[in-house]
């Protein structure tokens, strides 16, 4: 279900409290949250998987995105979860698309590859090409 995109990031649809303890058997040391509340009835709160994150020695960030798109601020918040250690990070929401977009865009306002971006994203089996000119802007704007 976590399918890895880069080295230390992976990502998944939906999470649930049994996805949060099997994370932390597997090694990850933080999970972001990138589903708004309320998205949809079978999703489990937030607030629920925190606190199964926090009993589980994981940290955990909520950065919701919801279908209107990406802003700048979420750019910037991911950026400065994945930058927090050194361990392994899952990141989810419904699909694990707006988790891996938001990963592409913070690594293009790092100034990663973004030929390199693409293809973790792709392996991983998801498509960042609709927000490749903004990883364009955001690539140039790091240098």
């Amino acid at each position: 279900m976590f399918r890895q995109v880069s080295d230390r990031v992976w990502a998944s649809p939906q999470i649930t409290l049994d996805d949060v303890a099997a994370a932390a058997t597997q090694g990850f040391s933080l999970i972001i949250n990138n589903r708004p509340e309320g998205e949809s009835d079978d999703q489990t709160p937030g607030e629920s998987i925190a606190a199964a994150a926090q009993a589980a020695g994981l940290g955990y960030v909520a950065i919701p995105v919801t279908h209107a798109g990406f802003s700048q601020w979420q750019v910037t918040a991911m950026a400065e979860a994945l930058g927090q250690g050194e361990g392994k990070v899952l990141a989810y929401c419904r699909s694990g698309t707006r988790s891996t977009l938001l990963w592409a865009l913070a690594q293009a306002s790092q100034g990663a590859d973004l030929e390199a971006i693409t293809a973790q994203a792709l392996s991983a089996g998801y498509d960042v090409s609709g927000v490749r000119p903004l990883m364009d802007m955001l690539a140039a704007s790091a240098k």
